[in-house]
């Protein structure tokens, strides 16, 4: 009892603190008319799409429900869970986008005064973003659990009975979660990069003219889709990952009680439940005081902006270490079960680290990886396709190797409820890691505003200052999120196998080898979908662009307003269009396989979507981002600078990229976790056909 209230009171500071955050935010230097019309413009083309794309996804969360409840093996109280679910995680990706997009001008406004002013702005906004994400996930889960164990009793004579079922309802909320998720992460990776492919194929390429350069009729567009996609989108996609952690944890020391160390459950309050919401709130009260750690000097460079976003996040990796350590020696753990569990969490926040660098090793033009693309440029673009994708698939070496390790140590600790908890710890600082990354986008409408706006040069080198910085950071916690949502996966995966009594897949069982082609093929289905649907939504805004500069005279002279309206309307309808196929298909798979081909079958496509889907999703993110740096660092003024033939190839590059990095490779990291979700709500209603 004394961990619920522990927990809820952690996600409580949380949110009030994120709260205190958006204040500051809010009542900074909005800077002058011209440029509050831009930020208007990004803001209300922001708020559009989501209002439409919540729209969609009511009638989708309704839908869900309705079938929820149909079923009669899915107790209501699991499609209650999943509606809140759905609820909070929307709401999460709303507010931080709104925040987001009212801080972009403020961003460029404290610019105006200074680096580190703008600094505190925007990763002040990225804050909010992380902060509300663990506060209200932490909150959620434990007050489910709560409700559910105090007043949601079914007569059960059991305690262990009892904490089947709170669990079996909980899951519901991971569901909802996802659900959002997914979408939010496909809708506004489609419609981000429509927007970018279009306006840097025309404005950069064909016109010639700068990026963010107010003649551009894609610019706006732009800038409202690094909120939708890499704000909300990213929010939604580690919220989801965040709860799906925890969750994973929690149903695993309860279907796993009288095995594998965890002792049967007298107490709907064992410590082993308890354990990853105590972690989870040591990790919130981390990560709040690695903000404070966040500052830097007017005269900083690229590497000491870096140090200071990772002086906070390793502050708050300190303080998790050290509040595990007190968890595991307060909690009543058996023997040296709770020294065990701590080097789990060790294992966690180790494996997260090491991804992150690697991530950056082959995505940054500091190291040789970018720097060998940068160089295949000079012979065009068709060779920096080719070095950026072999480097990305290269790439995966050590990611792999790394989760594989700490699958198999924590494994040998716990069992798989030692691999969840490595999971819980890998995300326990999400908090100030979310906020380095969500930081990243705001940074980049702020330059685009300084541009359009005609702020004084210095301005503009301290936004792009900080948005070289916060696309270093954005590919770090693209590699985080990916490497968590593959032990996040296989723990619901297990969680899953638990509940329908599985104990080991037959690989020779006929049912099984489908099940597990099915499921290595789904992400490269996935993948192909989201990715053609970037490639028509930025052909239509490629051929509206064509057709402003062309028709609307005095527009490359600067005389004319392009028409920004029409073409973030068609992104917005591109991208909510297209985004249904990959969403649903997530969802009815799992259920389809699950009816037709059996319980073990469902193991099997589990298991070959997250060895596929993992490996795919490194060498997507990474491609992606080597691309984008590649041009960056040739804009720098390697190998000709800005204008050369080896920039516009290392335009092309960068251009392949951006569904890469920015659509697919992230919503991978949903359709591996949606999957599992799906499978394990499911799961009584298999085990009754």
């Amino acid at each position: 009892m004394q961990g619920i209230a522990l927990s809820g009171g952690a996600g409580a500071l949380s949110i009030i603190f994120a709260l205190i955050l958006v204040y500051k935010v809010i009542k900074g230097d909005e800077g002058n008319s011209a440029m509050q019309e831009i930020a208007k413009a990004i803001q209300e083309g922001s708020q559009a799409f989501l209002k439409r794309e919540y729209t969609f996804l009511a009638l989708f969360v309704a839908a869900v429900t309705i079938v929820l409840i149909a079923i009669p093996a899915i107790d209501w109280q699991t499609a209650a869970a999943y509606v809140a679910g759905a609820v909070v995680s929307a709401a999460t990706g709303y507010l931080g986008m709104s925040v987001a997009t009212r801080a972009n001008i403020r961003t460029t406004a404290a610019a105006a005064k200074g680096l580190n002013p703008a600094l505190r702005v925007a990763f002040s906004s990225g804050a909010v973003m992380g902060l509300m994400v663990v506060g209200v996930g932490l909150i959620g889960v434990s007050a489910l659990y709560y409700i559910f164990g105090e007043y949601g009793a079914t007569g059960s004579t059991s305690v262990a009975i009892h904490a089947e079922d709170i669990m079996g309802w909980i899951v519901g909320f991971s569901f909802g979660a996802s659900s959002i998720a997914l979408f939010a992460r496909v809708a506004g990776g489609i419609y981000t990069k429509a927007a970018d492919v279009g306006a840097d194929l025309v404005g950069k390429v064909e016109q010639g003219i700068p990026e963010d350069d107010p003649r551009n009729p894609a610019v706006i567009a732009d800038n409202v889709g690094d909120n939708v996609g890499d704000v909300a989108g990213m929010g939604a996609d580690l919220f989801e990952s965040y709860i799906g952690s925890i969750i994973a944890a929690m149903a695993l020391a309860v279907f796993s009680a009288g095995n594998g160390g965890i002792p049967v459950l007298t107490d709907l309050y064992s410590p082993f439940i308890m354990f990853p919401l105590l972690i989870a709130a040591g990790g919130i009260i981390s990560s709040i005081v690695g903000t404070f750690f966040v500052r830097a000097k007017e005269t900083a460079t690229f590497s000491t902006l870096l140090w200071a976003l990772r002086r906070g996040v390793l502050v708050a990796g300190i303080l998790v270490v050290g509040f595990t350590y007190v968890i595991t020696q307060t909690l009543d753990f058996p023997g040296d079960t709770g020294l065990d569990l701590f080097y789990c969490v060790l294992i966690g926040l180790g494996a997260g680290i090491i991804i992150g660098y690697m991530t950056e090793f082959y995505t940054s033009f500091d190291y040789s990886p970018t720097k060998t693309v940068a160089k295949n440029a000079e012979t065009g673009a068709a060779t920096v396709i080719i070095e950026g994708f072999a480097s990305a698939m290269q790439s995966t070496v050590i990611p792999v190797v790394v989760v594989a390790a700490g699958i198999w140590f924590s494994y040998d600790l716990f069992e798989f409820y030692g691999v969840a908890i490595a999971a819980v710890g890998m995300l326990s600082t999400l908090g100030i890691t979310l906020a380095t990354d969500a930081y990243g986008p705001v940074a980049d409408n702020a330059g685009g505003i300084a541009e359009m706006a005609q702020m004084p040069p210095e301005v503009r080198e301290r936004t792009d200052a900080l948005d070289s910085l916060g696309n270093t950071t954005a590919a770090t916690g693209k590699g985080f999120a990916i490497g968590s949502a593959a032990l996040t996966s296989l723990a619901l995966m297990a969680a899953y196998a638990q509940a329908v009594d599985l104990d080991a897949a037959d690989l020779l069982d006929a049912n099984t080898m489908v099940g597990l082609m099915i499921g290595a093929m789904l992400p490269f289905l996935f993948s192909s979908l989201t990715m053609q649907a970037v490639g028509r939504a930025a052909f239509a805004i490629v051929v509206e662009v064509r057709r402003q500069f062309a028709e609307i005279p005095g527009l490359m002279e600067g005389t004319a307003r392009p028409d920004y309206a029409r073409c973030v309307d068609i992104s917005t309808q591109g991208s909510l269009k297209a985004m249904v196929l990959p969403g649903v298909l997530a969802v009815v798979t799992p259920v389809v396989i699950g009816i037709l081909l059996g319980p073990e079958a469902l193991g099997g496509m589990l298991i070959g979507a997250i060895a596929s889907g993992f490996m795919l999703a490194v060498t997507m993110a990474n491609a992606g981002g080597s691309w984008d740096n590649a041009k960056k660092f040739i804009e720098s003024g390697a190998h000709g600078g800005k204008g050369s033939e080896a920039h516009k190839a290392a335009v092309v590059g960068d251009t392949v990229g951006d569904p890469f990095k920015d659509t697919s490779g992230p919503s991978l990291n949903i359709l591996l976790k949606l999957m599992s979700i799906v499978a394990l709500v499911f799961a009584p209603w298999f085990l009754n056909l």
